[in-house]
């Protein structure tokens, strides 16, 4: 089947691409609350390092049992791209997340979308239309309303260490979402998830000698938890986004924060503040007006990372 008649199938009845999506997102929502847990006790760079290699070797069998081709060097490079970005978005994000609480942390992040939009205007020469100016402000304005509470509040400077951590890897997330749908539309969700195990864990292991550490046993469960949390959420998000326009499904991300929200709750007892909700009302409204009056949208969530 063509990639056109794929689309218009997806377009005209797209509850599948986006139950997939839904999936993905609840993944990976459960798996950045098994990843915080892991780098508040391992540190952020051995838990995302064994996090891979199990990655690896799990979608290694299905990538391999496919008897997959080498990729045309185009998608190559495009796979080693969005991995090295991965490689230093992964680690602020987490190491961010064990300064914040896990709604907030997903929260700061949704202001991507808004920084892909300028970064497609720089690489792409795309135009940005006067709604997006007034979609960033609404986006600033909810970062601002979360950070002006822990500025005024009695809290560690860590904390303010670890909102700016977040807010760079969000500006490579925003880079990453500018090539991940032309990504999604030329490659299959395993070979995507396969390369990005792949390239990320050789990055990680090559400083390994300086900062690996073996984990103690009660790590392995959830260590090869958050892989299979992390495989599931690339394959259904992967495989509905190769199906179904970004515009039909953006809005879907959005419940990644409700997902956040609850795991944060129930496993760090972490409550969910005014600001932070006041302040991804703001980002989430800055958003969804950017996706407005034609404009393209780009994909929020980080199953990247």
């Amino acid at each position: 089947m063509t990639e056109r008649a794929t689309e218009t199938i997806a377009n005209k009845a797209p509850l599948l691409p986006m139950g997939s999506v839904l999936i993905g997102l609840a993944s990976f929502s459960a798996m950045d609350a098994v990843m915080k847990s892991l780098s508040l006790s391992l540190g952020p760079y051995n838990a995302i390092l064994w996090r891979y290699a199990a990655g690896l070797i799990m979608i290694g069998i299905l990538f391999f049992l496919q008897k997959p081709r080498w990729p045309e060097p185009e998608i190559m490079k495009i796979h080693i791209l969005r991995s090295v970005m991965i490689v230093f978005m992964a680690y602020l994000f987490f190491w961010g997340l064990t300064k914040v609480p896990l709604a907030e942390g997903v929260a700061l992040s949704f202001i991507a979308p808004l920084i892909a939009l300028y970064l497609a205007a720089i690489f792409l020469k795309e135009t940005v239309p006067p709604q997006a100016i007034w979609a960033s402000l609404f986006g600033l304005t909810g970062v601002g309303v979360m950070v002006f509470e822990k500025l005024s509040g009695d809290y560690p400077v860590d904390v303010l260490w670890g909102i700016g951590a977040i807010l760079i890897s969000a500006v490579l997330y925003g880079a990453n979402l500018v090539i991940q749908r032309y990504q999604a539309l030329r490659a299959g969700p395993i070979e995507v998830s396969f390369y990005q195990n792949l390239i990320v864990f050789l990055a990680y292991v090559s400083v390994a000698p300086w900062f690996a550490t073996v984990p103690p046993t009660e790590s392995w469960l959830p260590i090869w938890l958050a892989a299979v949390l992390a495989i599931i959420s690339i394959l259904f998000v992967m495989w509905g986004y190769g199906r179904a326009e970004a515009k039909i499904l953006v809005n879907l991300e959005y419940s990644a924060f409700i997902w956040a929200a609850i795991l944060g709750w129930i496993f760090f007892q972490e409550p969910i503040t005014l600001s932070t909700v006041i302040g991804t009302m703001l980002i989430v409204a800055g958003c969804v007006l950017a996706t407005r009056q034609g404009q393209r949208p780009v994909h929020v969530e980080t199953t990247s990372i």
